[in-house]
């Protein structure tokens, strides 16, 4: 029999072997790594299908697990739903899911999810959807995900 010291609080062992459960799975895993790797840390439907090699429903389902796991969120771009051809619904992460993709060191792999995000190539369509007008994530995301290159110095180049 489990002991739990209040009722409603998890266990936080079991609430960190249950979120290594929940983000390991391919799909949810594919899905993490491309929102890191987007330059916008934003990304619609259409890119997902397009870079992850599951339908559309396979990818929504999982899209709505991490949802209810408080991890991603729809971000809205109200002025791109008049518009034909942009999305107006981005999924991105969250302020919690920020500090748990850190805790599971999700965050180390940024830069080479972005290296990898850059040199894949893209449809028109999923081009036109990379530079849709996207909706601004919460700050506290932004400055997480902010992770500048280094610059090399000409100087140090030439050693």
């Amino acid at each position: 029999m489990k002991d739990r010291v209040t009722e409603g609080i998890e266990d936080p062992i079991e609430e960190r072997q249950r979120m290594r459960e929940l983000l390991s799975q391919e799909t949810r895993h594919l899905i993490l790594q491309l929102i890191l790797g987007h330059p916008a840390h934003l990304v619609s439907v259409a890119e997902f299908e397009y870079m992850i090699p599951k339908n559309k429903a396979a990818i929504l389902d999982h899209l709505e697990t991490l949802q209810e796991a408080e991890i991603l969120e729809v971000y809205v771009h109200e002025p791109n739903a008049s518009t034909r051809d942009l999305p107006s619904k981005f999924w991105g992460p969250t302020e919690r899911g920020v500090e748990i993709l850190y805790e599971h060191k999700f965050l180390r792999g940024v830069p080479v999810a972005r290296a990898i995000y850059e040199k894949t190539r893209k449809s028109e369509r999923v081009l036109r959807h990379e530079n849709a007008p996207r909706p601004a994530l919460p700050v506290a995301v932004i400055e997480a995900l902010d992770f500048d290159e280094p610059e090399i110095d000409a100087s140090d180049a030439r050693k």
